[in-house]
């Protein structure tokens, strides 16, 4: 028989399926992983670095989808606010790979590029370098939390019909469709905010 057209197995192939396993059980395995592609589970490790080197395949691939190019805009602040929006659509759209990649470095050659951009940013803006990584550390737990909140049912208080607090009970109500969305902007408007007055405070606000 001739060899089939399409690859039985490449890393692409492996990253979907890593995804839709996470997607589906909040876990995978390569065992898992090479029983649905149909291979040996040796086979996978021809391609990949283990179960870490598809940990960072995953994340490869949903910051594919962040617009690094909003890091290029003017001012700074806009381009990390457009930032922080794309990252967290990317990111929403994968849950539950959140927790997995929160827990393991990042060491993907292309994602630390969009992370080099965001220094460059800020170091560009007049943050002091020991304010870097804080700016942004903050950010990303901004960010991957509140993609988490948008996978949470949109009301996450189940109150009793005769529960004895009516001032949350008239706070529900008032915050209507879109809580997790209002709360990401509230959020993401404080720290961009704290970070004016981090530089207002160096006298270098550009």
């Amino acid at each position: 028989m001739g060899r089939p057209r399409t690859p039985l197995l490449d890393r692409a192939r492996i990253t979907t399926t890593a995804l839709e396993l996470v997607g589906e059980r909040g876990e995978f395995s390569v065992p898992q992983i090479a029983r649905r592609l149909g291979v040996q589970t040796g086979s996978v490790y021809h391609h990949v670095d283990g179960r870490d080197g598809i940990v960072e395949l995953m994340r490869e691939r949903i910051c594919e989808a962040i617009d690094s190019d909003t890091l290029g805009a003017e001012p700074w602040d806009a381009a990390l606010t457009a930032w922080a929006r794309s990252y967290r659509a990317a990111f929403a759209a994968h849950p539950r790979v959140i927790p997995l990649l929160m827990t393991s470095p990042v060491r993907a050659p292309r994602v630390l590029e969009q992370y080099e951009r965001a220094v460059d940013l800020l170091l560009a803006a007049g943050f002091a370098v020991a304010d870097v990584m804080p700016v942004l550390t903050g950010l990303e737990n901004l960010v991957l939390g509140s993609a988490l909140d948008l996978a949470a049912p949109e009301t996450m208080w189940e109150l009793p019909e005769r529960a004895a607090t009516p001032q949350l009970a008239r706070a529900l109500a008032a915050v209507g469709a879109g809580r997790a969305d209002a709360a990401f902007e509230v959020a993401l408007e404080g720290l961009v905010a704290h970070c004016r007055t981090v530089l207002a405070g160096r006298g270098q606000a550009r």
